[in-house]
């Protein structure tokens, strides 16, 4: 995007940031959910990455609140798809059961299809139809029946079978299936901005625009995208040779610089779809009462660690930072400060009763939700002095789980036969030395390992 169209952009939201604070908006806020699969934090400008290019995420994050540690549940996308909707961690929803777990000494090395339907989950979007909303999903669902619209939702349009190509999809469009033209994320972008100029202001709205880049396959973006890194390369990323233990996607480790490239176009052809989102909730004059989150399913390692993809990237099974901490941007003019930067430990699991909070609904009492909303953090509010934020978050794939506090981060697997793992992340961020047996971490150790046999015992 021009530097000249980035500035109209900018303009025009901190406008309605401007506007909405002489009046505050009095109705529920419309709800726009960008999701990216397979991008990680460490990914983006605004976190810190100096060789792929987004300036549109980073846009994002100076217009509003950037999360330094958020975290996935379960990094693995359909996994981490459902505990952001519904609240619940994958061992409550059994979506990880189509990744059925197989014996140790034999790795899985595919991924089945998931299970039919969700349909006794409380989503999202139930809860909002019931508020008054009207919901729209587009992009990738992977949760079931994709073909048929879900949830609450009115207005469909996924590709059915999850990964597909990026180029001439073939796509349920409520329900009837259409072979379309065109580069898939461009195809999602419009039909949000149909969506979007289907809405009023007197009716409030959920939109969830799934993007499936950076996702494999890496083929299928336009060339202006690939020539935009052909001579990048890529010093700062910190990748490293094959690892022994590379299991999943490790054909990518051969050609490194090479992969990394065509990841980097992904992205930011990803970035690229922002710009549309924001020009039309614009020309619709609906910035100054829409909530735009931004957020990641799961990270990838891209070299790093000497292994590709997410944690079925190793055997055993990884939970390094690069796969389970996410891009998590809050966007909403007038009531959440601009360029604030948020250091609490948050999770997908939290995301639920924050946005419940957020739009004035009453998350679902039955369905034993692990999180707690961190609506008070986004728009800089003080917490009770009773209730500060416990700055504790976990993760689960397959047989392995983690436990990570401020300091440290405890990786369990076989729940605790092992092999295990302690890093002691202030004084080794990059996860290298393995303290577990360390005599001198014993009381940080034992102290997560009960904090994890609790959260397992109570939502297992």
């Amino acid at each position: 995007m021009s530097l000249a169209r980035r500035k109209f952009l900018w303009g025009s939201l901190c406008g309605a940031a401007l506007a909405a604070k002489k009046r505050p908006p009095e109705r529920p806020p419309n709800v726009l959910l960008i999701q990216a699969d397979d991008l990680g934090a460490w990914m983006t400008g605004c976190y810190g990455n100096r060789e792929i290019r987004t300036p549109n995420i980073d846009l994002l994050a100076n217009l509003g609140v950037r999360f330094e540690f958020a975290f996935t549940c379960a990094p693995a996308s359909s996994a981490s798809r459902a505990t952001l909707f519904t609240g619940r961690v994958p061992q409550q929803t059994g979506v990880l059961d189509f990744l059925t777990p197989k014996p140790i000494e034999n790795p899985p090395q595919g991924q089945a299809a998931p299970p039919a339907s969700f349909a006794s989950e409380i989503m999202l979007p139930d809860i909002l139809t019931g508020r008054g909303y009207t919901c729209g999903y587009i992009g990738k669902w992977r949760l079931g029946n994709g073909a048929q619209p879900q949830h609450h939702f009115g207005f469909w349009y996924t590709a059915p079978g999850g990964e597909g190509p990026y180029q001439n999809p073939s796509m349920s469009w409520n329900g009837q299936m259409v072979q379309e033209k065109g580069y898939l994320p461009d195809l999602l972008t419009a039909k949000a901005c149909q969506f979007l100029d289907r809405q009023s202001a007197g009716t409030p709205f959920f939109l969830t625009v799934s993007y499936p880049n950076p996702h494999t396959p890496y083929e299928g973006h336009p060339q202006k995208y690939y020539d935009l890194y052909a001579k990048t390369s890529f010093d700062s990323i910190g990748w490293q040779p094959a690892a022994p233990n590379a299991l999943r996607d490790k054909e990518m480790l051969k050609d490194i610089v090479g992969n990394l490239r065509k990841c980097a176009a992904a992205v930011t052809a990803l970035d690229d779809q922002i710009p549309a989102l924001l020009a039309r909730l614009n020309q619709r004059g609906l910035s100054g009462n829409t909530l735009i989150l931004f957020c990641g399913n799961t990270g990838q390692l891209l070299g790093r660690h000497g292994l590709w993809g997410r944690a079925a990237g190793s055997y055993p099974f990884n939970l390094y930072e690069e796969v389970v901490r996410v891009p998590l941007i809050w966007v909403w003019s007038g009531r959440i400060p601009p360029q604030t930067v948020r250091t609490e430990l948050v999770a997908s699991y939290d995301l639920l009763p924050s946005l419940c909070e957020a739009v004035g609904a009453t998350p679902p009492e039955d369905r034993n939700l692990t999180g707690r909303s961190y609506l008070p953090l986004a728009l800089g509010q003080p917490l009770p002095k009773k209730q500060p934020w416990r700055n504790l978050v976990f993760g689960h794939y397959r047989n392995t789980e983690m436990a990570r506090d401020e300091g440290y981060k405890l990786i369990l697997r076989d729940e605790g036969r092992g092999p295990n793992a302690l890093y002691a992340l202030a004084t080794d961020p990059l996860e290298s030395v393995n303290c577990y047996d360390d005599p001198r971490f014993v009381e940080a150790r034992d102290e997560l390992a009960r904090e994890l046999a609790a959260w397992r015992k109570r939502f297992a």
